[in-house]
């Protein structure tokens, strides 16, 4: 594993006491992190990349008062997590923070990990790498943070699928911003999309200085979309076009874990299997009867497939950390 610091801590701001709402700053076609609680939870990409992490606290029953998470009424217990992004990877994971008993709170750290995020926890000052979610240095070196179930899709999609859903509402610009520059400018995407756009990858790529990583396979795309399961000692990367390739539906096992994972049109999603045969017909999947929505796993007779916990990353990332053999469908 190849460390480097980049910045100081903290030079990337987390996001300590995010606020929600209905309305997004953003593009339609924008990615957000969604997180299934009630109400549904968007976290755009577009606010990530600024930010990183996002420390929140999940319950069901919640309610918004004025664009803040307020509990509400429900016995539930509450859930800290982190949503967390690494652009330079695009890797997508929501964390529980609870670790041996004690909630975490996490900051950027200032380095890189395998052009990886390295996360901190501000309690022991252990630094975590933020795909695999283990800690690397540090007093809690070698625990593993648990993975919470969510997904990637469009802003225009989780709009669609989730009519109740709130949204992160931007930190910075707007009213008392001190450049007067709207909250649209200040989350400004175009470094971002010129990198996911090129051909190279890693922090050179990033910061406009060249390639300086190589890339030797021609079966995958360095910059493949890979959605990454790990369960019981095993780890398995599906990319997008190996499961469009399949008909859009893949049954496998991880572990002891069976899974569907399930492609339709730019998103991928995985679920637990429920044993029964699905297959595409005329863009919408079908199973035992009946329509199954892909990015809720709702269907139309008020079934609802369980998510699994899982990540979405580019292929590099996701081969650095589980070698060359771990993508689904490739040698």
């Amino acid at each position: 594993m190849h460390i480097q610091d980049v910045l100081p801590r903290d030079a990337i701001p987390s996001i300590d006491d995010p606020t929600f709402g209905t309305e997004y700053i953003g593009d339609d076609d924008d990615d957000v992190i969604v997180v299934e609680t009630t109400p549904a939870r968007a976290y755009p990409v577009r606010i990530l990349s600024y930010h990183e992490i996002v420390n929140d606290v999940l319950g069901v029953g919640d309610r918004i008062e004025s664009g803040r998470r307020s509990p509400g009424d429900s016995t539930d217990e509450l859930r800290p997590v982190a949503v967390t992004w690494c652009p330079i990877c695009a890797s997508a994971v929501v964390y529980d923070r609870r670790v041996d008993g004690r909630v975490l709170t996490f900051g950027t750290s200032g380095k890189l990990a395998d052009d990886a995020l390295v996360m901190y926890d501000r309690e022991t000052e252990s630094e975590w790498k933020q795909p695999t979610g283990k800690a690397i240095n540090g007093p809690l070196d070698g625990h593993e943070l648990s993975v919470v179930p969510a997904s990637v899709t469009s802003w225009n999609q989780f709009r669609s699928e989730y009519p109740d859903g709130i949204v992160l509402q931007p930190v910075h610009g707007g009213d008392g911003d001190p450049r007067g520059e709207s909250p649209r400018t200040v989350y400004e995407m175009t470094p971002y999309e010129r990198y996911d756009a090129a051909e190279g990858f890693g922090l050179r790529e990033m910061r406009g200085e060249g390639r300086e990583r190589s890339w030797d396979r021609e079966d995958i795309d360095a910059k493949t979309v890979v959605l990454g399961i790990t369960h019981g000692g095993d780890a398995v990367g599906y990319p997008v076009e190996q499961v469009q390739n399949a008909g859009g539906v893949v049954s496998d096992t991880v572990g002891d874990l069976d899974v569907l994972i399930v492609s339709s049109g730019n998103d991928i999603h995985a679920f637990e299997d429920p044993g029964y045969a699905f297959e595409f017909q005329e863009g919408a999947l079908y199973g035992d009867g009946a329509k199954w929505d892909t990015t809720t796993g709702r269907s139309d007779d008020g079934r609802t497939l369980a998510r699994v916990p899982s990540r979405r990353l580019y292929a590099f990332a996701w081969q650095d950390d589980h070698g060359p053999k771990s993508f689904y469908g490739l040698a």
